[in-house]
């Protein structure tokens, strides 16, 4: 599906993770880490907002469009109860929002982007379908491979990277901030020909 995404912002965009630190590091955690960047690029600081999510606001660089960056309180499962009031609040169209996610199904230190369609056996990308009625947004899925053996899939993405991704974690954080701004800037087809040729 074409995406009608365009420049004119603000764009809402929600890492999708776990709450507390012994989740920060594991790899279900990777769209948060993306969100530290983005905030980290435009010196932005996360703040608790009343939406049940922390939010960073503001321009990763001057003249640019202006971001909504959140990370929901939530446990990843019930993801979209904070997602659907930050549409609410900010008055937003599921259009204008990009969630940032982990995805098995896509090899380690490899992206792709996508608007709409269904939720890819993911559970918080579900329950944001669920929660906003629809699956018409932007998804950043960052690539974090299946378990290896018969590790279960569950265990995989609960775990932190090894010690041989987390040498090439910080490019791949560094890869999935810059196809955000792409898609803010540029639109999501011009992010598509750039990271999946490229990558």
């Amino acid at each position: 599906m074409a995406s009608p995404l365009s420049s004119e912002g603000p764009w809402l965009v929600v890492g999708l993770g776990n709450p507390g630190p012994g989740y920060a590091a594991t790899r279900h955690n990777v769209g948060q880490m993306v969100l530290d960047e983005l905030a980290s690029r435009g010196r932005l600081t996360f703040k608790t907002h009343k939406t049940n999510a922390t939010v960073a606001e503001g321009r990763l660089a001057p003249g640019g469009p202006r971001f909504i960056l959140a990370k929901p309180n939530t446990f990843m499962n019930v993801s979209g109860g904070p997602v659907s009031q930050l549409l609410r609040f900010y008055s937003l169209d599921p259009a204008h929002l990009i969630v940032v996610q982990d995805e098995l199904d896509i090899p380690f230190d490899t992206l792709k982007l996508k608007f709409g369609g269904g939720h890819g056996g993911h559970n918080g990308v579900r329950d944001v379908i669920a929660a906003t009625g629809t699956g018409d947004f932007t998804r950043v899925r960052v690539g974090v491979g299946r378990p290896p053996g018969s590790r279960a899939a569950a265990d995989h993405v609960l775990a932190g990277f090894s010690a041989e991704e987390r040498k090439n974690l910080p490019i791949l954080v560094g890869d999935a901030a810059d196809a955000v701004e792409r898609i803010a800037t540029d639109g999501l087809t011009a992010a598509q020909n750039h990271f999946h040729t490229e990558r």
